[in-house]
Formats: C-alpha cells, sequence, structure tokens
C-alpha cells in the first residue's frame, strides 16, 4: 500500500508543481491585457477568460519592439526614451541599475552566468555551487591583493536568492557542469545529479589554504 501511494506522488507531485508554476506565469503575463482599453478587452468581447492571451500579447510586444527597435530610426527612439528617463533622479538610477544587468545576462558577449564554479561556502569544509558573474570593479580591485573573480551563490530550493561575494580566482573549481543542469541540481537539493561530460574540465587547484 505505501508503495503505491509513494508512487503515486512521484508522478503527481511533479505535475501539479510544473502545472502551477505554468498557470501562475501565464496569469502574470495575462495580467498585460489590463493596458488595452476595456473595450476591447478578450473577456469583454468574448464574454469569457481566456487563459494565455495575455502570453501572446507578450511575446508579441515583445517581438515588435525588437523589430522596431532594429533600425536606426527605432534606436533614435529608444535614446530619446533614455535620456527623458535620464531626467528622473530614482528612476533613472534603478532603470540603468536593472538595464546593466539584463545587457550582461542576455548579451552572448558577457560572462555572467556562463561559468559553474565550486567555492567554499560557508566555512572552509563546505563546498557550494556558485555562478561566476564577472570580475571586480576597479575601485575594488584596486583595494584586492590578489585576482578575484565575482560569485553569486544561490539558495535551494529557491536559486534565485543567494549570497554575492569576491572570492580568490585560486580558490574556486571550474566545473564541467552547464547551467541549467546546475540550476537543476541546486532546485532539486542534490537528488537530481546532472548528466556526465565527456570532457573534464580544466579547473584551478588550491594552492593555499582558505581563510574565513
Amino acid at each position: 500500500m505505501k508503495k503505491y501511494f509513494i508512487t503515486g506522488l512521484l508522478i503527481w507531485v511533479p505535475l501539479a508543481l510544473t502545472i502551477w508554476v505554468l498557470a501562475l506565469i501565464v496569469r502574470s503575463m495575462d495580467q498585460t491585457l489590463l493596458l488595452l482599453p476595456p473595450s476591447i478587452q478578450p473577456e469583454q468581447v468574448l464574454g469569457f477568460y481566456l487563459p494565455g492571451l495575455g502570453v501572446v500579447l507578450t511575446v508579441a510586444v515583445v517581438f515588435f519592439t525588437g523589430l522596431v527597435t532594429a533600425n536606426i530610426i527605432g534606436q533614435k527612439m529608444v535614446r530619446f526614451w533614455e535620456s527623458v528617463l535620464a531626467r528622473i533622479p530614482i528612476v533613472k538610477s534603478l532603470y540603468y541599475a536593472i538595464k546593466q544587468v539584463s545587457d550582461t545576462l542576455f548579451s552572448h558577449n558577457g560572462e555572467a552566468f556562463r561559468k559553474v564554479l565550486l567555492v567554499r561556502y560557508p566555512h572552509a569544509e563546505a563546498w557550494a555551487i556558485a555562478f561566476q558573474t564577472g570580475t571586480p570593479a576597479a575601485a575594488v580591485e584596486d583595494m584586492l591583493p590578489d585576482e578575484y573573480v565575482g560569485v553569486f551563490i544561490p539558495t535551494a530550493p529557491s536559486p534565485v536568492n543567494g549570497f554575492f561575494f569576491f572570492v580568490r580566482r585560486q580558490d574556486v573549481i571550474e566545473l564541467n557542469m552547464g547551467v541549467d543542469d546546475a540550476l537543476k541540481y541546486i532546485v532539486s537539493m542534490g537528488v537530481v545529479a546532472p548528466p556526465m561530460r565527456a570532457v573534464p574540465p580544466a579547473h584551478s587547484t588550491l594552492s593555499q589554504p582558505f581563510n574565513q
């Protein structure tokens, strides 16, 4: 009896959680329909709520925005809009901070979240999976005696939260693991092991002891 019950849980739990997450995303994106005039909102026209129309609208808006801003006129419009935001003190700081992060994450040339590392955390005898976010800024780098890298250590099972540290480059081990595999490993709290890769990574060795 217990065996069959656990087997049923293994089938329904991941399926239910997947449906719940997808439904949450769809409901959130459907809120974009509220930006339309009430007279042309789908719920008013159809007479009932049809899930997913907000997703279609969001994808269409994002695609159309990319299409428009890909030419010279669109780029001038973006520069004009950013110049307007630059005149608003609080909005300026918030907008450009988010823009820098998004440009770094979505850029094909950036190094942010491209490498999966092992770092010693929270003490010298423990290891944690981390993502390399880049190198220290000049003001920080000038104050550090050795070569350091910026790392983000996500928490489990919610990797959207975590800690940001600067760690000596020689004290990290680069893993031959993809970012997606590492996220699955963290979310599952080590239950879902990432697949083995054919080529081992050329990671650095720890030549000096870790100092807490």
